[in-house]
């Protein structure tokens, strides 16, 4: 099977700054993987690069073997780290609007995501809690049955009793030909449903593994070697 996402010397600068360098990796279907490292080791410029918000200072990235642009971001679903959607809206008006954007959006999907919530598609997204606005930006981005899901930090502002909710929304959503990447800080409570990790510092990738090497070979968890790694 074809990896969804390769990178093959890719390097991106700010100015002077390497946000990444050299990085090669590669990332196959029907997998979750844990996107791991410190802040402003280099997560948020990979997944920006993968959605073809930015372009690459040299080297490549490819989804579908593609360079990112119109055609990838129709299998492409992502959830940037920061509220994008338009508060004045209500969720039903958001559930509306994705669903006439994507042609791969279930709004079936959606509307059973907010009623488990308990999130009323009559609210407007201004009048909602940060978390629960970004239970409803994560509901929009996993009711698409998209090929690759890009993740910037799904869970960072939920509370801890809607987290395994949401977790499970992700392993439910995604069908075994797609990938889901997550980038997270919270490594203990996303380490249940990663199939691998990338652990990634100023840049350059420092490890790749399947979790059940990491647990099988090192005898450790995903989280204790991430913390002996970056001495957490």
């Amino acid at each position: 099977m074809s990896a969804i996402l390769e990178c093959r010397s890719l390097t991106k600068q700010f100015g002077y700054r390497p946000a990444l360098k050299g990085v090669n990796l590669s990332v196959e279907r029907g997998r979750i993987v844990g996107l791991l490292g410190p802040n402003g080791s280099g997560k948020s410029t990979l997944i920006k690069l993968a959605n073809g918000l930015i372009t690459p200072t040299s080297g490549e990235i490819l989804i579908d073997g593609k360079a990112p642009g119109v055609e990838t971001r129709k299998i492409v679903s992502y959830l940037p780290d920061k509220n994008y959607l338009n508060d004045w809206m209500t969720v039903e008006q958001l559930v509306r609007f994705f669903g006439d954007f994507y042609e791969d959006f279930s709004r079936e999907t959606a509307m059973d995501m907010l009623r488990r919530l308990d999130i009323s598609p009559k609210d407007r997204l201004k009048a909602l809690s940060k978390g629960t606005r970004e239970k409803v930006q994560l509901i929009l981005v996993m009711s698409r049955r998209a090929q690759l899901y890009l993740l910037d930090e799904p869970i960072g502002g939920v509370d801890p009793a809607a987290r395994d909710y949401i977790l499970h929304t992700i392993i439910s959503n995604y069908n075994e030909n797609a990938s889901v990447i997550i980038s997270t800080h919270l490594i203990s409570d996303v380490e249940s449903v990663l199939d691998d990790v990338i652990f990634i510092s100023a840049g350059e990738i420092v490890l790749t593994s399947s979790v059940d090497e990491i647990r099988e070979q090192r005898d450790q968890s995903v989280d204790a070697l991430f913390r002996e790694v970056f001495k957490c």
